[in-house]
């Protein structure tokens, strides 16, 4: 199948693109700098011509409410657009555990619009929702970084390896749409506060890490198990064990 990956040279995307690629597919990464820019609608339909499937695992290159906002919602519509304009027979997304429960996120506002529209579209679709990426970790730490100590709700997660939810996007884009949402996550649930706080003990960080309920996570709350995946969800195998051993 000829297959065009949107975001196609990133940490998801560039897995993806090289797992269809040695199963025998026609992997054709998209992003800016190939000519594609889905914001501006730019050498979207020309990518799209003869595409059996679309898949998408681009991201914003901004954060801020306004901007994510406007990036999904401008990139699904052009998307979406020329999708049916090539008859494409499947549009893949990649979105997050917890979109429609933590609306105070503006990212996760931005994450639910972008379903909405692939899901209104009259596309045959299947949207991933993964849960936070072990090499995100880091960035995590940074970002709730206060004066050198960590603060970070203790609500949980199930953190997955970049390479799993690859995997998952590229068999979901190889088989038939689900036409709805299926859930990923890795095998260990965690707290937020407890899960980065391992990452930065395996790498000699010395950062303190403290659980402060006045910690926001993109923008929100996190009090429960808002970022943890339902019953049914398809749990990956690599451990942050395995993640770290493989020398992450």
């Amino acid at each position: 199948m000829r297959i065009v990956v949107i975001g196609g040279t990133g940490l998801i995307g560039s897995q993806v693109v090289k797992r269809l690629g040695e199963h025998g597919h026609d992997a054709v990464p998209a992003s800016p700098n190939s000519g594609v820019n889905t914001v501006t609608g730019e050498g979207v339909e020309e990518v799209l011509k003869g595409a059996d499937v679309l898949v998408d695992v681009s991201n914003s290159p901004s954060f801020a409410d306004d901007d994510v906002m406007n990036f999904f919602t401008a990139a699904t519509t052009n998307l979406t657009n020329a999708a049916k304009k090539a008859g494409v027979g499947h549009y893949v997304a990649l979105s997050i555990v917890g979109t429609d429960e933590l609306p105070d996120s503006g990212y996760l506002r931005a994450k639910a619009a972008q379903e909405k529209l692939i899901k209104e579209s009259g596309l045959t679709y299947s949207i991933i929702r993964a849960t936070q990426f072990f090499e995100f970790a880091g960035a995590i730490a940074n970002s709730a970084d206060v004066g050198g100590v960590v603060h970070l709700p203790h609500g949980g997660v199930q953190p997955i390896a970049a390479s799993d939810v690859a995997a998952v996007v590229g068999r979901t884009a190889a088989t038939e749409p689900v036409n709805g949402v299926l859930e990923i996550g890795g095998p260990e649930e965690f707290t937020m506060d407890g899960w980065i706080r391992t990452v930065l003990t395996q790498r000699k960080d010395e950062r303190e890490v403290v659980s402060d309920p006045q910690a926001k996570y993109f923008g929100t709350f996190l009090t429960g198990r808002q970022l943890v995946p339902n019953e049914g969800a398809q749990l990956q195998p690599t451990s942050l064990q395995d993640w770290f051993a493989a020398g992450n």
